[in-house]
């Protein structure tokens, strides 16, 4: 299923408060199938945090939308919208480390 990893993913920011995840998804509909979209809220408030991400089913839609929706007006707001980065960025993988305690034979001779 690597497929299932490849993502058409959208960051959408300076959203207004009032906009919410269906009024994402219409917004960007005129551009091609949306897998989903979100607007994320703040845990403790549950109030939009200005941001969200539309996924799209094919990456031409997805750079149509960017073209087209980027700078544009939402709700009284002018929305940024750029490709958005996946999760798996960040983070890392802490290399470097090598995979032992230091010196010594690898094949337990030391041990008699």
């Amino acid at each position: 299923m690597a497929s299932a990893e490849i993502e058409f993913r959208c960051f959408v920011g300076g959203l207004a408060w009032a906009t919410d995840n269906d009024a994402l998804e219409k917004a960007f509909s005129s551009f091609g199938e949306i897998v989903e979209s979100k607007v994320i809220n703040d845990r403790e408030t549950g109030r939009s945090r200005g941001f969200g991400f539309v996924t799209f089913a094919t990456e031409q839609a997805m750079k149509d939308a960017i073209e087209g929706m980027n700078g544009q007006n939402l709700d009284g707001r002018n929305i940024t919208v750029n490709e958005a980065q996946s999760r798996g960025r960040g983070g890392g993988g802490g290399g470097g480390y090598g995979s032992g305690g230091g010196g010594g034979a690898s094949d337990g001779s030391w041990r008699n």
